[in-house]
């Protein structure tokens, strides 16, 4: 197996949370978003897929601010893709 696909396949498993919006907000963007990423952003997206579900949720629904610039720019990303 590739580095590539191993590192897909670890980020498609992170992104299954179990909370079905979580799930699919982050399955969609693994999907149609993450590529364009450059290194830091794909960093940001792993440090994001470390917080806390309950933590996730409000960041991705806009009712908190990551700290982190880079991992902000990510939720920016996700909130654009799924256009909320």
């Amino acid at each position: 197996m590739s580095d590539r696909l191993a590192e897909r396949n670890r980020l498609q498993w992170q992104c299954r949370r179990g909370m079905r919006e979580l799930d699919e907000l982050l399955l969609a963007f693994l999907d149609r978003g993450y590529e364009r990423l450059d290194g830091d952003g794909r960093r940001a997206f792993a440090a994001l897929l470390e917080y806390p579900d309950a933590v996730l949720l409000e960041c991705l629904m806009g009712r908190m601010i990551p700290t982190d610039k880079e991992v902000g720019h990510v939720v920016d990303a996700i909130r654009s893709a799924a256009a909320l």
